[in-house]
């Protein structure tokens, strides 16, 4: 290992990420020098007078392999959902989650109220305080059954598993992103396909439950004409 590397390694540094590709290098001397991975380039006299890779631009890429500070194109934030801090690209904007919680449409999930399970059709960026759901009188974060999740949830609408599988244009339903889990934290086993989501759903979910999923599908009343989903929360 050359010198410049033993003391990326070795010395008292503070890297901070300034945006855009851009890091600050807090150094023990208390001089403070910007590192620009773009273009490989650092404002200390090793790298702009000797040309080298100095110490700077190796702590930085040190740090970001380590998943000290976020790599280029990304920011810092907590995890809406779990709390974990994470790293996420710095146009994405608040709620930030990290990967274990994030959902994309297709994704299958379980309810964490019924244990039902259900497939993401698309995450909004309208509030669950924000969201009106007509038949209920109320939005979905005053939903007796969503009051135990944050009001500033992003509202995901999601089908049920088997629903999709009818011959039925599958109904959508809104809920609180915190509401829904995804399905690799279930712990399950059988696998992740669409016929092992369905038999875990027919096997899991309770007469209560369909019951009550009936009763609150027939208060609703038929879909809006004008949206292909229903804003409408179990």
């Amino acid at each position: 290992m050359d010198d410049r590397a033993a003391r990326a390694w070795t010395e008292p540094m503070a890297v901070r990420p300034l945006g855009d590709g851009t890091y600050a290098v807090d150094s023990a001397s208390g001089a403070t020098y910007v590192v620009e991975l773009s273009t490989s380039s650092c404002t200390c006299l090793d790298h702009e007078i000797r040309e080298e890779r100095c110490k700077h631009l190796r702590r930085v890429a040190l740090e970001i392999t380590l998943g000290r500070v976020p790599p280029p194109g990304n920011r810092r934030a907590l995890c809406h959902s779990c709390g974990v801090e994470t790293f996420v690209p710095e146009d994405e904007p608040n709620p930030a989650f990290c990967d274990s919680c994030r959902l994309e449409p297709g994704d299958r999930v379980r309810d964490r109220e019924s244990g039902d399970w259900l497939v993401v059709a698309e995450i909004t960026d309208r509030r669950a305080s924000e969201v009106w759901l007509p038949a209920a009188g109320c939005t979905v974060a005053a939903y007796p059954t969503n009051k135990a999740y944050p009001d500033d949830d992003p509202v995901v609408e999601a089908v049920y598993v088997d629903d999709v599988a009818g011959d039925r244009k599958p109904r959508g339903y809104a809920f609180p992103f915190s509401r829904l889990r995804r399905r690799s934290t279930d712990g399950l086993t059988g696998g992740d396909d669409h016929s092992s989501i369905l038999a875990a759903s027919s096997r899991e979910r309770s007469p209560r439950s369909k019951a009550s999923r009936m009763s609150r599908v027939a208060e609703s009343g038929p879909p809006s004409p004008t949206s292909s989903r229903r804003t409408f929360s179990e």
